[in-house]
């Protein structure tokens, strides 16, 4: 007796349903989105990227886009996903700044490596553990905590180049940087200092960044399923690390390293919980990442510039030994000879406008939002790159010419010179990087000078940039003591 009342209401819900879904798609339709191609179906621009990362060819992809789509936007599709590139000095404080629209993202290929194996828990990763670990990272990493650091960087340092540069004539720069970057990262969020427990980590790291970016085809073979076994070994191995530390704290002797493992562990969710550890690992193994790489193709590239310019080695040369000749034969350096090194930083600083160690970073659409009369649709994807503003005359005066003083006084434009990111993005490491490039550089310049034994070294691009030969030099020790 009440089927067709019933009925009725289905046909009228039905009905309401259809006509919202057709005005909302005739709304879409009709939405201005930003100039640009998505390129072949599926693998959008992927490839295009890829060849051109190999080739160092990284920046032109984007400002040939720039050139013929728009300077302040355009549209493609990058791994497997519709994307806006923002590009220039308004739209990096747009895309920093912007908390309601825009959430964290990274691609489905890198979370499978880096944080979790299981597909099901990838968004809970992204999403739920992200920000509660960046505000950690940013109170574990204030630069007030990192002062207590400087003097086991500058031991590890001279240790380092003790053993793996004095003994040579000739070196690689990055192989070496990298050793040294990557040990001083697990001495600092793990306190692994075991010679052999490094090396095993690093050697099972150098495949998986392999792959951070690779092809995500997962069969065996693949640079894809090599970086996804590697991190499976890594995680098994922080996992280990976890369960001795965990063991030590229940024994509450006094001892415990008082490290960002152990910060974690101590660490409560939102719901009142303990962290879970595959979680925690999964952090450990994003800081490591994010702890040695940018910084060691950063330290790479300052001793390439200091190869190419003498001038600028003298400077730098001249302020490192005032502070080494000041100091006692067993001081190390400490947060008061950090801050005489003005210049030196203003050194590190250009060179990172000229080669970016970061590449940029991807956000997710959470709300449809405009910029610049064009939509950008909830669901896609945003990246920015210092490409569009590092070497734009725009922003910075004969842009490619090497110039530590355009850093001098107030420095550039707000938003121009972006190589931790900007705004309520900036990285939380950047202060922590400073500190390791600088003591690195105190260390380096006070025993040699060098020639580059390639005078035009190719550069290809994984995470940072890298020398295609690892940037061999003559190492020239210094005869004073």
């Amino acid at each position: 007796m009440d089927f067709f009342p019933n009925l009725l209401h289905l046909v009228v819900l039905c009905i309401s349903v259809s006509l919202i879904f057709l005005i909302y798609k005739q709304k879409s339709s009709h939405a201005k989105l930003p100039p640009g191609k998505k390129g072949w179906p599926v693998i959008g621009e992927t490839l295009e990227l890829a060849t051109a990362r190999r080739r160092g060819t990284q920046e032109i992809f984007f400002n040939d886009r720039m050139r013929k789509y728009s300077q302040d936007l355009f549209k493609t599709s990058l791994f497997g996903e519709n994307m806006v590139v923002f590009c220039g000095a308004s739209a990096n404080k747009s895309l920093f700044n912007d908390k309601k629209n825009l959430s964290t993202w990274w691609p489905r290929s890198i979370l499978k490596i880096v944080f979790v194996s299981s597909p099901e828990l990838l968004e809970d990763v992204a999403q739920k553990d992200f920000a509660q670990m960046r505000r950690s990272v940013v109170e574990f990493l204030k630069p007030e905590a990192l002062q207590h650091f400087i003097p086991i960087m500058d031991s590890m340092a001279k240790e380092h180049l003790e053993t793996e540069w004095s003994p040579y004539r000739k070196v690689k720069v990055y192989p070496l940087s990298m050793k040294y970057t990557f040990a001083l990262a697990c001495r600092f969020f793990l306190s692994v200092t075991n010679h052999n427990h490094v090396t095993k980590f690093a050697d099972h790291f150098a495949i998986m960044m392999q792959g951070l970016l690779s092809v995500p085809i997962n069969i065996p073979g693949t640079t894809f399923n090599g970086a996804i076994r590697a991190g499976k070994v890594i995680r098994q191995e922080i996992l280990e690390v976890i369960k001795q530390r965990k063991k030590e704290l229940s024994e509450n002797n006094g001892t415990v390293a008082r490290d960002f493992l152990t910060r974690s562990l101590l660490e409560f969710n939102e719901n009142g919980k303990a962290i879970n550890e595959i979680m925690i690992a999964s952090r450990i193994m994003s800081l490591l990442i994010a702890g040695h790489d940018s910084t060691n193709s950063a330290i790479t590239f300052v001793l390439k510039y200091l190869a190419e310019f003498p001038h600028v080695y003298s400077e730098v040369f001249k302020e490192q030994m005032e502070i080494a000749i000041s100091k006692g034969p067993n001081d190390l350096l400490n947060w008061d000879d950090i801050k005489k090194m003005k210049y030196s930083w203003n050194v590190a600083l250009e060179s990172m406008r000229l080669t970016p160690p970061t590449q940029g970073t991807f956000r997710e659409v959470v709300n449809d939002f405009t910029y610049t009369n064009f939509t950008i649709p909830k669901g896609w994807k945003t990246f920015w790159t210092p490409y569009s503003t590092h070497k734009n005359p725009e922003y910075f005066q004969d842009p490619e010419k090497f110039n530590p003083s355009r850093f001098e006084g107030n420095g550039p434009e707000p938003y121009t010179f972006v190589p931790f990111g900007g705004g309520a993005h900036m990285c939380p490491g950047r202060e922590y990087a400073r500190l390791e490039i600088l003591v690195f550089m105190h260390n380096v310049v006070t025993r040699f000078n060098w020639e580059k034994a390639i005078l035009d070294e190719k550069l290809s691009f994984n995470i940072a940039p890298i020398p295609v030969n690892g940037l061999p030099i003559y190492l020239k020790p210094h005869s004073h003591k």
